[in-house]
Order: C-alpha cells, then sequence, then structure tokens
C-alpha cells in the first residue's frame, strides 16, 4: 500500500472515530520512490503552474535542486532558483533574515514554491507560502526530520524558538536515491526524530490525563506505528540503504501527518523536543553552529527516557505508569549509535551547565503538560 491509500484510511478512521478530537482531512500527494524527481514536473503541468520558484542551500542544489530546476525548465516552465548562502558559522536557520530573504526572492507571477531541502527551508517555505498565499511543494534532500508534512513553522524569533501557523505542502517527492546518497548524519538524525516519539507519546498521555489536554486515539497510532517499524527495520537505517531510507522517510511523513490531522504536534513533540529547542537558541546565542534538530532530539529523549522511568517509580501518580513501558537509555543510546548519530549530550557538544539550564527551563517554551514539567513544579530534578 503506497502513502496516498494509506492517507485515505486514516482519513476514513478519523472522520468514524468517536474520539472527542476533531480530525482534519488530510489531502496530499506523495511519491516515495526511486526517480520521484522525475514526477515534479509533469506535477506542475498537471496544476497548471507555470511559473514556479525554487528555494535550496548550496547544498541541496548539489543533492536534488540543479537536478529539479533542469527538469522543470526542460517541460517549458519557469523556475527562479533561491539559493539561501550560509550565515557566518555555515548554517541556514529559520530566522528573520531568512525568511525575508525568501519572501524577496518569490516573485508576484510565481504560482508555486518548492522546497528542495530538509527541516529548515521547508519551515522558512511553508511560512512564506502561508504569508504570500501560495502553494507549497515538498522534495527532500534527506530523512532528516519529521516536519515535511508539518502545517505549524517553528522559526528563531528575537532569538527564541517560536512556532507559527503555516501550510502543509500540497505535494511531497521523496527520491529514494537522493534520500540514500544523504550523508549517514542526516538520515541518523531522522531516526533521532522518531526515537523521539518514545518520550513524545508518553508524555501526550500525561497530557492528557494531567493537563486535560486534546487527545486522538487515531493520531497516536499513527505515530507509535510509524516509531515501531523504524526500530524493527534499524539495521536497513544504520545502512543508510534505499530499503533502510524508504522505511524511515515513511515514518516520517506518517508522524507529520498524524500531527496535521489533528493540528497540533503533541504525539511528535514532547519534554524532548522542547530540550532540544533550548539547546538550539543556547547555541544561536553563542554564536555556535547548530547541532541537527532529531540529533538533538533522539538524545534528550533517551536522556529522558530513565528521568521518566525514576519518576514513575517514585511518585504515586497513575498517569505515569506509561513512563515505564519507555525503553531504558542505554538501549535508546545503543540505537542512536547503531545509525550512525551522537548518543550523548557530550557528543553534541552541550555542556553540563547548558543541559541543566535546558532541564529547568526547556518547559516554558510550550503551554504542555509534560513529566519534564512536573519535575520542575514539584523540584524532583537534582542540582
Amino acid at each position: 500500500m503506497n502513502m496516498n491509500e494509506q492517507i485515505k484510511l486514516w482519513n476514513e478512521e478519523a472522520q468514524a472515530s468517536n474520539a472527542d478530537h476533531p480530525h482534519r482531512k488530510v489531502e496530499l500527494f506523495i511519491e516515495v520512490r526511486d526517480g520521484a524527481l522525475d514526477s515534479v514536473a509533469p506535477y506542475l503541468n498537471q496544476q497548471d503552474y507555470r511559473h514556479v520558484t525554487l528555494v535550496e542551500d548550496e547544498h541541496t542544489s548539489v543533492a536534488a535542486g540543479t537536478k529539479v530546476a533542469e527538469l522543470i525548465r526542460e517541460a517549458g516552465l519557469t523556475v527562479d532558483v533561491v539559493r539561501l548562502p550560509p550565515n557566518a558559522v555555515g548554517d541556514v536557520i529559520a530566522d528573520e533574515a531568512y525568511i525575508m530573504k525568501v519572501l524577496l526572492g518569490v516573485a508576484d507571477k510565481s504560482q508555486a514554491v518548492l522546497a528542495v531541502g530538509s527541516g529548515t527551508i521547508h519551515d522558512l517555505v511553508r511560512f512564506v507560502c502561508y504569508k504570500m498565499n501560495r502553494p507549497f511543494l515538498s522534495v527532500p534532500t534527506a530523512a532528516s526530520v519529521d516536519g515535511f508534512t508539518s502545517a505549524g513553522a517553528p522559526l528563531i524569533v528575537d532569538g527564541s524558538k517560536q512556532t507559527f501557523q503555516a501550510v502543509p505542502p500540497e505535494a511531497i517527492f521523496a527520491d529514494l536515491s537522493v534520500l540514500a546518497n544523504a550523508p549517514q548524519t542526516m538520515t541518523a538524525a531522522g531516526f533521532g526524530d522518531m526515537l523521539g516519539k518514545f518520550t513524545s507519546l508518553a508524555d501526550w498521555h500525561v497530557s492528557r490525563d494531567l493537563g486535560n489536554e486534546p487527545y486522538s486515539p487515531v493520531a497516536n497510532r499513527i505515530t507509535e506505528e510509524a516509531l515501531r517499524a523504524c526500530i524493527e527495520h534499524v539495521d536497513e537505517i544504520a545502512a543508510g540503504s534505499k530499503a533502510g531510507v524508504e522505511v524511515l522517510m515513511n515514518a516520517l511523513i506518517a508522524s507529520g501527518i498524524s500531527m496535521l490531522m489533528i493540528d497540533h504536534s503533541r504525539p511528535a513533540s514532547g519534554g524532548e523536543h522542547h530540550i532540544s529547542h533550548r539547546i538550539e537558541m543556547d547555541f544561536i546565542a553563542e554564536g555556535r553552529k547548530q547541532v541537527l534538530h532529531g540529533a538533538k532530539v533522539g538524545v534528550a529523549s533517551a536522556l529522558l527516557s530513565d528521568l521518566y522511568r525514576d519518576l514513575a517509580a517514585s511518585q504515586d501518580v497513575e498517569a505515569f505508569k506509561v513512563y515505564l513501558e519507555l525503553p531504558t537509555s542505554e538501549q535508546m543510546r545503543a540505537w542512536l549509535a547503531q545509525v550512525g548519530g551522537p548518543s550523548t549530550i557530550a557528543e553534541l557538544g552541550v555542556t553540563e551547565e547548558q543541559l541543566a539550564r535546558a532541564l529547568r527551563t526547556a518547559h516554558t517554551l510550550r503551554d504542555r503538560y509534560t513529566g519534564l514539567k512536573y519535575m520542575n513544579e514539584h523540584q524532583l530534578l537534582r542540582s
């Protein structure tokens, strides 16, 4: 069953659900296959997009951008290319300056915008498309993050990580040859983002029970099944094979669809993401080169897994029993190391002081009830 057929079934299940949570009907065209880039120009023709904008950076241009632009021109269409330059530390980040670069690069005549890259370029493009009322098309160059299908854009504004309303892509073209050729660190980051679902899903149960926050069994199951598929195929993902990145990309897309379906990120983002955001903000403030989002998420989830298991053992709180089902930190670090990513805070380049600050302040970045929030409210974190 391909992803388009799967989405149809998920939509039917969600609409038939008796849950109190409303569900949005997800409508996306998705190709995850070898040679998916060849479908971009025919899709543009089908939609009658005669003039489009392609956003890339120096790395994603080589990975796919140049080829996609050539295919679009060969089809007789017009494409403007916006190549985002690296900043002083060699990064492209989703902040005010880069938002302006994309805004200025999209001509009035442009009918759609293609994001050719991974998480950051997609966040910039989805926000600009929302503001300019343009269709957004996704061409992932690495299976590195679950935000490809998201409607939310996490942006750095005034040095703080905030998520803004934006638009999901109307189509995704994930070419397995491109994904398999991406650096293994990018694939490992995607696996880390998925591994983080262990703690995010557990936190979602806690937020439902202790915070009276919205919950959807359908979205929970979609995300959990995607996570389990990654664990079951960890050897292929570690090898960086086409089979491995296909499993991983489908899982990342599924995770994104679960968020899109319920219009929030709770199934995919808990205390581990809040810690990641806090560390990212610290690195930006210090002028340091960024660490991949999924790498931070995976390490933070491994760290929280033992803290959460200890929390469940020490507190007589029924809702915390879900934490006892988490894998141990040791097991999670072993998976992260196997796929070729960092597995400890030290390997991320995060100091003990930064970690302590993240553990004590990260829960304030989102209005959500998590185990991390509980530990801070009850002063349970060790000094």
